[in-house]
């Protein structure tokens, strides 16, 4: 793993991610408007090309004796493992829902009630590994939000679902787990079709091709964030085993060729320590050739004078996933303004917060989470204001209101309040 010398020296890794691609968001763009005019004949069409997937509407849908298969093929031990990260991720986010807040003074009653969205769909990646968790991650913030209809889609390799992935819906609650991928699932869920219901909010992470389409769907429907490709940057200092940080790049690495993986520490010696770490366990990793790709390309140690000047670098990143693994990092915590989710301690690798810890990892990559946030109920929800004058209120304020609307030159709006005011009197 290279060492660079100075954040200057490293400004090529460093520099936040893109989402543009002019070639492929013309092909995302000719997908979304066929499945639109279309329907199940385009995104039938659409999976037999891309994933050698020949469907119909009977088997568009993962049935009920798939599911009996898929859970005689699951781990009994791997189901549990399951269940426990389910019963984690939901509690975590059903503590977290929205509470509604009405207020009455002086006769003015305001504020907002909350309501979920009707239907939400959830998109689970499935091109080099079967991501179960996307599914706990996904499904499990919209049931805590109290969504009545969660609809799954992933894509499905000559027909077939990783049978860990259609327990996982099903475990989690899903409506349907549809076997659709790709850009053609996002405009299903954003549009609809004769077998795929259209839904209100689109949420889960997938390839450029899926970020592209949501990003052209949005509007039509509501998303969560565009995801890139998985980041991971690591403030370490001296006193940490050099073993453990490399493993935690690694973690991140091996994800796909673009993953970003990057240290940040003011200790020369810690730093050769960490590259020479990341180059022994990077030879006994079975995907050693995606995370050594992304390694050379995307990662590597920076050098920096302190920690105040990690952090400002972190802030300016804003990285999907931040560990702060030094003997203060509670104190450093207060310095980051922007992360998707920041992980704290020696022995709180970024793992923990893909499967078991509870708080979402779906998160904003590519420098985004300076304005998008982590999945949560909140995604699935909608504040809705609520307004009530009594009469001594209207009359009180009534002016104030048709003053403002004349100044605009809205007299009926004005006239809404003065005939109340007349009325009255």
């Amino acid at each position: 793993m290279k060492i660079y010398r100075s954040a200057a020296e490293a400004e090529r890794i460093l520099q936040r991610g893109k989402f543009d691609d002019e070639q492929r968001a013309a092909s995302v763009k000719a997908i979304v408007a066929q499945v639109k005019e279309q329907g199940d004949a385009a995104v039938f069409r659409y999976c037999a090309q891309f994933d050698g997937a020949e469907l119909n509407a009977d088997t568009v849908c993962v049935s009920e004796r798939e599911t009996e298969q898929a859970y005689a093929q699951v781990d009994g031990a791997l189901l549990s493992s399951l269940r426990k990260a389910i019963e984690n991720v939901y509690a975590y986010h059903a503590r977290s829902v929205l509470r509604e807040d009405i207020r009455t003074e002086g006769g003015r009653t305001t504020g907002f009630v909350v309501r979920a969205v009707t239907r939400a769909g959830i998109y689970v990646p499935g091109g080099t590994a079967p991501l179960v968790s996307s599914v706990l991650m996904g499904v499990l913030p919209a049931k805590a939000a109290g969504v009545k209809e969660i609809y799954v889609c992933t894509p499905a390799k000559n027909g077939k679902v990783d049978p860990a992935i259609i327990v996982a819906a099903k475990e989690c609650g899903a409506s349907k787990l549809f076997k659709v991928g790709g850009a053609q699932a996002i405009a299903a869920l954003a549009y609809g079709t004769q077998s795929i219901p259209k839904v209100d909010v689109i949420a889960g992470p997938g390839n450029i091709y899926v970020t592209l389409a949501k990003k052209e769907v949005y509007g039509q429907v509501g998303i969560d964030m565009l995801a890139g490709p998985s980041e991971i940057l690591i403030i370490a200092d001296g006193a940490q085993n050099p073993a453990y940080i490399a493993a935690d790049v690694l973690s991140q690495a091996e994800h796909d060729k673009l993953a970003r993986s990057i240290v940040l520490t003011d200790d020369e010696q810690f730093a050769q320590a960490v590259a020479e770490e990341v180059d022994r366990q990077l030879k006994l990793l079975p995907r050693k050739e995606i995370a050594a790709y992304a390694v050379e390309q995307s990662g590597g140690v920076v050098l920096v004078k302190d920690m105040d000047e990690a952090c400002a670098l972190a802030n300016e990143i804003a990285p999907e996933h931040l560990e702060i693994a030094t003997e203060d990092c509670d104190r450093l915590l207060t310095k980051i303004e922007h992360a998707g989710a920041v992980f704290l301690g020696r022995y709180t690798p970024e793992p923990l917060g893909d499967y078991f810890a509870g708080p979402d990892h779906i998160l904003p990559t590519g420098g985004t989470a300076r304005f998008f946030e982590v999945l949560n109920a909140d995604i699935f929800m909608r504040k809705m204001s609520v307004i009530k004058y009594t009469k001594e209120a209207i009359m009180a304020d009534g002016a104030d209101v048709i003053r403002l609307a004349e100044s605009e030159q809205l007299t009926a709006h004005a006239n809404a309040v003065r005939v109340r005011l007349e009325g009255e009197r």
